[in-house]
């Protein structure tokens, strides 16, 4: 009864999983700030989603895309951008989609025809020299133009566009990183003039969203070197952890009404989730979306009953235990040697004596004010620490791998 093909469950860094838990702030920041505001013509800065990995950045935006496109919203794949690729090309093939959408092949202006010709030698091309050398305006310029034209057309249609460019941080090359972060600016930032029936020529803002998400490596090669330009276009949000009590509402309704399968016999099945296993699912995961799924995976596998019980989230969590591993390590791993350090120093005083000074002096930085550095950024970018008086851990999967048995069932009582 309880197989792969009923399990809603998803652990996965690309999909929207069934189970659904947290992020309402920047869900509804789609649904009551940035879509409004985009449709009545007023401008709104695009979005950047930061995080560790396994926080759910890429999962979140599908989720707001796939909401956009019920919508009737114009919406791109998820164009993720892989090491090397030429990340002007690749946005630049699916800008020729939306244009698809647009209509915008189908016109007969000859301005556009060459706007949508000189796009599809970027798409084929992408920035190369010989393209560079050709006459006419810059690939990213060319690109903004063509927005501009979607832009426009979706005002006609009282559509909204959506653009999703994912693994940001991998735009290694400063000047294609610039270009993209001009092409798509511009495009967010342009004011048109349109007609409105009964009111004359008005200027507005093209109703484009932009959204770009990434490790938190992204936020060096943006906002700190591309300066107050970016800040003023992109709104970045740094991704914390979910909290317990948002898990827990995400699981309510599998304890109060369970999950619908049909049965070999053409009967619906109700499957439903213990009270105590849904409470042992918030423990184990500590906040951590992919973890959060991958304990409710497992569980599911474990037994074919029912009645998901306690006993189902331990075996399977048991399973699971060393990919929760290699998780937080390699979180870990991707930290400079002096953040690491400083957390890891950070993990092994008590609670109460966690100050800067003391976590500074247990990692063997020569003064406390060397720590502020790593600390900051640990706080700033990352989001894994809280700076204060008395700090603490925001990452708790991190915390919980540093100061005690986790993933084993069964932790360490504290300091």
């Amino acid at each position: 009864m309880r197989d792969a093909l009923s399990n809603p469950f998803q652990p996965g860094s690309d999909v929207v999983p069934e189970i659904w838990a947290g992020r309402t702030e920047q869900l509804s920041d789609w649904r009551d700030v940035l879509r409004p505001r985009l449709q009545a013509g007023l401008f709104e800065r695009g979005r950047t989603i930061l995080g560790e990995p396994g926080l759910g950045k890429s999962s979140l935006v599908r989720r707001i895309a796939a909401q956009a496109e019920r919508d009737g919203d114009w919406v791109t794949p998820q164009i993720r951008l892989a090491l090397g690729t030429d990340p002007v090309k690749r946005i630049a093939t699916e800008v020729l989609r939306l244009a698809e959408m647009a209509g915008l092949p189908a016109a007969r202006e000859n301005r556009i025809t060459a706007l949508l010709d000189r796009v599809q030698s970027v798409a084929a091309s992408g920035v190369s020299v010989g393209l560079r050398d050709r006459v006419g305006v810059e690939p990213h310029i060319a690109l903004t133009e063509l927005l501009v034209e979607i832009g426009y057309a979706a005002i006609r249609q009282g559509a909204v566009v959506l653009i999703h460019v994912d693994e940001v941080q991998n735009i290694t090359d400063e000047s294609l990183l610039s270009q993209i972060l001009i092409s798509l600016g511009d495009a967010i930032t342009r004011e048109v003039d349109v007609d409105v029936p009964a009111v004359g020529v008005v200027t507005r803002s093209l109703p484009i969203a932009v959204y770009l998400t990434g490790l938190t490596e992204f936020d060096d090669r943006s906002g700190a070197r591309k300066g107050a330009t970016f800040a003023r276009r992109f709104a970045t949000t740094t991704l914390e952890p979910i909290g317990d009590d948002d898990l827990r509402s995400a699981l309510r309704p599998l304890i109060v009404s369970g999950w619908e399968l049909p049965s070999p016999a053409g009967e619906m099945r109700v499957v439903r989730l213990a009270p105590d296993a849904a409470e042992t699912i918030v423990d184990v995961c500590r906040g951590e979306p992919f973890l959060f799924q991958l304990a409710g995976q497992r569980a599911w596998y474990a037994g074919d009953g029912d009645v998901i019980t306690r006993g189902d989230v331990l075996t399977g969590w048991r399973q699971a235990q060393p990919e929760a591993v290699s998780h937080v390590e390699r979180i870990l791993e991707r930290l400079p040697q002096r953040e690491r350090e400083f957390v890891t120093a950070m993990a092994e005083l008590p609670p109460r004596d966690r100050s800067q000074g003391q976590i500074a002096a247990r990692a063997g930085f020569a003064k406390a004010t060397d720590a502020g550095t790593p600390s900051q950024r640990l706080d700033r970018v990352r989001g894994i620490i809280g700076r204060g008086k008395v700090y603490t851990f925001r990452h708790r999967a991190i915390e919980a791998f540093l100061t005690s048995d986790w993933p084993a069932i069964g932790e360490r009582p504290p300091r």
